[in-house]
């Protein structure tokens, strides 16, 4: 027989689904694109270096972390490394816009479609979150920024305006659209757009430091959240 905690596990994934779905039932998070069989190999290459810049960013923090070590684990020689990116700061860069421009691109879609309601737009911007940062080596992206913007001003300031700004920019749109709509209790959520990523930012926190302590429930963490915002219990919301 099935647990109570796996039937509520299943329960949450469902409604999960059909809130991250339009009026039409078509999913509102992008599946992942196909590639090309014919992917040229250069292109191949840049991501492989990507994703090794990634780990060892992670691994060994922005000040540490050598192009050698990037390179190595990429199986390539430095100097093509240098070919695609001129510094470690330009790899950094590029990885930033790589593993997050996509993300904003269908957030601000989200955002503004007229086809789905504010609350469904929430509702498939946290189940986004979940599954492609949290789900995702890009949790790592985050975390670095937080240990490591403190000492590197400059690495702060590029996250602040190719992804912050971005982000705050689209929830703020997004909030002001549902208090004018009466999903939203009040309008403090489009003055603080803060507000309504604290809880992802919290999630990827805790995972990185306690989660092995005490697990946290994102998925209870985000319902919750959502009814703060609408003032209203779940079954209530619009």
């Amino acid at each position: 027989m099935r647990s109570a905690g796996a039937s509520a596990r299943a329960k949450a994934a469902g409604e999960a689904s059909v809130r991250s779905r339009d009026k039409s039932g078509k999913s509102l998070i992008p599946s992942p694109s196909k590639r090309s069989p014919r992917r040229s190999t250069a292109e191949a290459r840049r991501q492989s270096i990507l994703a090794a810049a990634l780990t060892v960013f992670a691994t060994h923090g922005f000040a540490a972390a050598r192009l050698d070590d990037v390179a190595a684990r990429a199986g390539v020689a430095k100097g093509t490394l240098y070919l695609y990116f001129r510094d470690k700061e330009a790899l950094f860069e590029a990885l930033v816009r790589s593993a997050v421009s996509p993300l904003l691109q269908h957030m601000s879609k989200l955002a503004t479609s007229p086809e789905i309601s504010p609350l469904q737009a929430l509702e498939a911007f946290f189940a986004l979150f979940a599954k492609e940062v949290l789900g995702t080596e890009r949790k790592l992206l985050l975390r670095l920024i937080v240990a490591e913007g403190p000492r590197f001003p400059a690495i702060a300031e590029f996250y602040y305006r190719e992804v912050v700004a971005h982000g705050l920019r689209i929830m703020r749109a997004l909030a002001e659209r549902a208090a004018r709509e009466g999903a939203f209790s009040s309008d403090a959520a489009a003055r603080f757009p803060q507000l309504i990523v604290a809880p992802l930012l919290v999630a990827v926190l805790w995972d990185g430091l306690f989660a092995r302590i005490d697990p946290l429930d994102v998925d209870g963490l985000l319902r919750a959240h959502r009814q703060v915002l609408t003032g209203k219990p779940e079954k209530d919301a619009p």
